[in-house]
């Protein structure tokens, strides 16, 4: 199995003074069938590692971080942590800027993908804000990028859903458009066969993933490096869960292997209006008022999942990237600038308690490819 994860290898700039990032506070059980969870703050990737881990009900054991990760001898990520109380145009740029400012992202020169989450056109919640997106390409374009934005929705087309959720109208006067990622090229998987990646975001010279913050029924949360799988063209990402759901770690391997084989990517969170309960599509709207980047959109998942009170045992995700010694998931490998997490108050957030199963049976895949047509045929 591959054990690497492209970590953006360019100068970055001079930030302001780093804080280590604290032990997240224990996470309240808020899910009304959210079951006892063990103590798993100890695993890879949790901030206050202590003790000896103790594997999820039916899960291999993991090794201790400090045992298996080499040391960490680069600088940490800086994960940029800001206030941001509305959408309001002004102030989310402003916002964004300094957000990205001190980063530590140095975007490269020439073409970046925009990926935004932009799930379906309805509720509006279930996608990136359009102020966010509209916010992070004019801070690229002043710093000279050439700019794409594109995604491909679960239901529905690009154009078709930034047209009804306003991303359209919020572009315009930036001169961009938002494009469908399509013309799939095979990537080989570590664990046997491929999966179709669009050739614009291959071929692009970086990546900004621009998430927004929600609950998820299959992977308890998802942040900036699952929202990189909208970098798999369609109908694709349905027959990725048939095909290595429930099977091990292979649908997180997956996962995780995507998004190793773009060009180096950062992260831009839309925090101000999250969605809890349940996800992506069908949640509730949480004010947590948080806008958040870094260089590494893993650093920036980890440093999010804290915040929550979550550990790499109770996210899948996390837990797989953890496994992996990634670049971003271990203790020592993300520090915060700007604000703390104190300023946060995720006290409320709740995520499903019970996931549901990753894989899509034959019946489950039938009927989402169905849905998928017949959104885009609508839109």
């Amino acid at each position: 199995m591959t054990h690497d994860f492209r970590r953006a290898d360019m100068p970055r700039p001079a930030a302001p003074a780093l804080a280590p990032v604290p032990a997240p506070a224990p996470r309240r059980n808020s899910a009304p069938d959210m079951p006892d969870m063990p103590d798993m703050s100890d695993m890879p990737g949790a901030f206050n590692m202590t003790a000896a881990p103790v594997p999820a009900p039916g899960q291999p054991p993991v090794a201790r971080a400090d045992a298996a990760a080499p040391c960490v001898s680069a600088p940490p990520f800086p994960v940029a942590l800001l206030r941001c109380p509305d959408y309001q145009p002004d102030r989310v740029q402003h916002t964004v800027a300094e957000a990205l400012d001190a980063s530590g992202w140095a975007p490269p020169r020439g073409r970046i993908l925009v990926k935004p989450n932009l799930l379906r056109a309805a509720p509006a919640l279930s996608c990136t804000h359009p102020q966010i997106v509209r916010a992070a390409c004019a801070w690229l374009l002043d710093h000279g990028c050439a700019l794409t934005v594109a995604d491909s929705p679960g239901f529905g087309t690009a154009r078709g859903v930034a047209e009804a959720i306003g991303l359209a109208a919020a572009l315009r006067p930036l001169g961009l458009a938002v494009t469908p990622l399509d013309d799939a090229v095979a990537v080989p998987l570590s664990f046997g066969g491929s999966i179709g990646v669009a050739r614009c975001a291959l071929e692009a010279d970086g990546v900004l993933s621009v998430p927004r913050l929600k609950a998820h029924g299959q992977m308890r949360v998802t942040l900036a490096v699952k929202n990189l799988f909208g970098c798999v063209p369609g109908v694709r990402k349905a027959f990725v869960h048939t095909r290595h759901g429930d099977r091990g770690h292979r649908f997180e391997g997956a996962l995780v292997e995507v998004a190793a084989a773009l060009p180096p990517t950062a992260a831009l969170l839309d925090g101000v209006e999250a969605m809890h309960v349940t996800g992506p599509g069908s949640g509730k709207p949480y004010h947590l008022g948080l806008v958040g980047a870094s260089a590494s959109c893993v650093a920036l998942d980890a440093v999010v999942c804290g915040l929550l009170g979550l550990t790499p045992a109770q996210v899948p995700l996390w837990a797989e990237l953890a496994r992996r010694v990634a670049p971003g998931a271990l203790p020592g490998h993300a520090a915060l600038v700007c604000e703390g997490l104190d300023a946060f108050d995720a006290s409320r957030f709740e995520v499903p308690g019970v996931l549901k199963p990753m894989s899509f049976r034959p019946a489950t895949l039938l009927r989402s490819t169905v849905r998928r047509l017949w959104a885009a045929w609508r839109s």
